[in-house]
């Protein structure tokens, strides 16, 4: 038979452990960190981008079906969307995922990326469209698998900024929902992290209609990943502007729509310096791309609004 080990020794290993486990259910029980607005040393800088989605019936490649027929003389490729930007000034390029070849590949994303960079054009960003909203299944597995699939895209091409958005309820209460979608999004900033690439929640309805709902999932997300997507058009409430400044202190891109629309209201006329005062005392230093969705056609448009765009910053 063994030594038995003397009461007094016994007794202090049981509290040493005692202490122990008391440190690990305190570490265990630690407040996470919520995402906090940026703090930007320096001044505000506004960098002007063009979102592809402007242009979404006139891409000869598209994943969406077009609101409208249009002339296939006027169709383009994203080359030359890159130009498109390059010819009205703007430092940035936000190629959405919709408009690349179904066949796209690695030898194409880097000739996007070429190209853009003989254009002297950045490619500021892309745009996915998914739903972190369903419950654990395949749907919900392809979504992420998706989200990942164009965050090593967006690597490929240099774009630093991947749009995602939340998602609807899906037959879950909204707080199930937002939970569903919290965890999405922490396994995808955690991907998105080891590629370098910041991740932008969108305000785009379903469970983030207004600012407070976009503002309280990204700050529980757990990682430095993310931040919002600041759509200044997509606040169907009654005070858009008020919303706007909710978010700007997360922004980590802004998609400036031509209009906005209170709730019960016609839409009207976006107060493009009111917007960019926002950004300024938000300290915001990043692209605003121009998103264009009004109902005139966007060859005759976007060049004036990127005009205005460019004397508001």
């Amino acid at each position: 038979m063994a030594n038995p080990i003397p009461r007094r020794s016994f007794v202090n290993l049981c509290l040493r452990a005692g202490v122990a486990s008391a440190a690990l259910v305190k570490l265990d029980q630690r407040p996470t960190v919520a995402v906090e607005p940026i703090k930007r040393p320096g001044s505000p800088r506004l960098l002007l981008s063009l979102a592809a989605y402007s242009f979404r019936d006139y891409f000869v490649s598209t994943s969406h079906k077009r609101d409208k027929e249009t002339d296939t003389a006027k169709r383009i490729d994203m080359f030359q969307f890159v130009d498109y930007c390059a010819d009205h000034g703007c430092q940035g390029a936000e190629v959405t995922s919709y408009y690349f070849p179904s066949d796209v590949d690695h030898a194409y994303l880097t000739k996007l990326k070429r190209h853009a960079f003989l254009r002297g054009v950045a490619l500021s960003g892309t745009a996915v469209g998914n739903t972190f909203t369903h419950s654990a299944g395949e749907k919900r597995n392809n979504e992420i698998a998706s989200v990942k699939k164009w965050i090593d895209r967006a690597q490929t091409m240099g774009a630093p900024h991947v749009r995602v958005f939340a998602g609807g309820t899906e037959r879950n209460s909204k707080a199930d929902a937002k939970k569903l979608c919290i965890e999405a999004l922490e396994e995808c900033c955690a991907y998105a992290g080891t590629k370098g690439i910041v991740l932008g929640l969108e305000n785009h309805g379903g469970i983030v209609p207004e600012a407070d709902d976009t503002v309280d999932i990204v700050r529980a997300v757990q990682s430095p990943w993310i931040g919002i997507n600041l759509d200044t058009g997509n606040f169907n409430t009654a005070d858009p502007y008020a919303d706007i400044a909710k978010c700007a202190p997360y922004a980590v891109n802004v998609q400036f729509k031509s209009e906005i629309h209170r709730r019960g209201q016609k839409k009207e006329a976006t107060d493009f310096d009111r917007v960019m005062k926002i950004l300024h005392e938000a300290n915001y230093q990043g692209y605003v791309a121009l998103e264009y969705e009004a109902a005139e056609d966007p060859w005759q448009a976007v060049p004036g609004l990127l005009k205005r765009m460019k004397e508001s910053f």
